[in-house]
């Protein structure tokens, strides 16, 4: 479970990186409403990982 949230995160993270720098570099309004979304659905994943890490540390 961990794995999979922390491969979303990552997933997500990379969008952000990849449509920031084609906002900077081209003023692309479409790119930074992607950021958004990404940005988004990281807040979205932060809690079920906590969850999920907390969980991981109390069975090892």
């Amino acid at each position: 479970m961990l794995e999979e949230i922390y491969a979303q995160i990552e997933e997500q993270f990379a969008i952000v990186q990849e449509r920031h720098t084609k906002f900077l570099e081209k003023g692309n309004k479409t790119a930074e409403s992607d950021v958004r979304k990404a940005l988004g659905e990281i807040k979205k994943l932060v809690t079920p990982y906590r969850a999920a890490s907390v969980e991981a540390t109390k069975n090892k």
